[in-house]
């Protein structure tokens, strides 16, 4: 076994063919991640001192970030004492990742494609989590699929998910055409690191694509509860969908300074269609040297969203994203 050292000075201990991310949960330590598959990036470190071994593949990792020592913590192990540097997420460290019945509550259709279902734990038994991480719903068969909880922790303990029709999707023919009120589910979470972080920042910007929204609501739903702590002097929210029949919501948080910009990326003739969310920003000009981002959708727009903004001045510290990956991967 070997001792991983962090940035911050807290250090855990990581077994044979054991990925860093793993080992870290296994202490109670958090570290950044989304889909644990080597797919979005989000757990890119970079080693300063020791080396480590792939235990599986790192598409999201390009050839100069591997010159430059990066690895994936959910992708490798170590072969020596190991120095990374990053921190942990302190506060996600001590929220238990719990397996619970479920049972479906309520079905509504929000849009053409896109249904909300609200479950229902027991009342002994709540899922602990923060308005941004997600969940993974697991069927019949164990077929199992991750969603992003849409609000944030209620006192009866309901949890919304939105779930985006995919077509020959197992899971989407579940929820679209088997589904029924008081059907009983498992779930497993909360999972991921995708939540409000402290800052200092006068900015703060949101961006979503399609159902990328889910966990922004949450936020939001959070931001408002606790409005007296709010220091942004202005919240961004751009939310990329291709028409304005796709924009199922709306922002309603009267205790917040919001600008809600809706991208429509089907309707060039339209006064909001910017094509991209991450044009949309750059567009604005916002100051990006003094603002935080959390983006939530495509891998794609996750990617490009990140290099730009930080091409534009935005500090790559204040970018927190959660990509919706396919869905043979972690998000549908």
């Amino acid at each position: 076994m070997h001792t991983i050292k962090l940035s911050n000075g807290r250090c855990f201990v990581c077994k044979p063919e054991q990925t860093i991310l793993d080992a870290a949960r296994e202490h109670g330590i958090a570290l950044e991640h989304s889909c644990r598959t080597g797919r979005c990036g989000v757990c890119k470190a970079q080693v300063l001192e020791g080396t480590t071994k792939n235990l599986t593949w790192h598409e999201s990792l390009g050839s100069d970030e591997k010159a430059e020592n990066f690895i994936l913590t959910c992708c490798v192990t170590a072969l020596s004492d190991v120095t990374l540097d990053i921190e942990d997420i302190g506060v996600l460290g001590r929220i238990e990742v719990k397996t619970l019945p479920c049972r479906i509550s309520k079905l509504e259709v929000l849009c053409s494609d896109v249904i909300e279902a609200t479950l229902r734990t027991p009342p002994a038994s709540q899922l602990t989590y923060l308005p941004g991480q997600y969940i993974d719903v697991i069927g019949k068969n164990g077929d199992r699929r991750s969603y992003s909880v849409a609000n944030a922790p209620r006192a009866d303990g309901l949890l919304k998910l939105q779930i985006r029709k995919i077509p020959e999707g197992i899971f989407s023919n579940y929820w679209f055409y088997e589904a029924k009120v008081n059907d009983l589910l498992r779930l497993e979470g909360p999972l991921g690191t995708f939540c409000l972080r402290p800052s200092q920042a006068s900015q703060l910007v949101f961006l979503a694509t399609g159902t990328g929204i889910a966990p922004i609501q949450a936020m939001l739903e959070q931001l408002e509860i606790k409005s007296t702590e709010v220091n942004y002097d202005q919240i961004h929210v751009y939310w990329g969908v291709p028409t304005k029949n796709d924009l199922y919501w709306m922002p309603s948080y009267p205790k917040l300074s919001i600008r809600f910009i809706p991208v429509l990326s089907q309707e060039l003739n339209s006064e909001n269609a910017k094509a991209y969310v991450q044009d949309a920003v750059l567009a604005d000009r916002i100051a990006l040297h003094d603002a935080v981002v959390y983006a939530c959708g495509s891998e794609v727009m996750i990617a490009s969203a990140r290099s730009k903004l930080i091409a534009a001045g935005l500090n790559p510290k204040d970018f927190h994203s959660d990509a919706f990956l396919s869905s043979n991967q972690i998000l549908t």
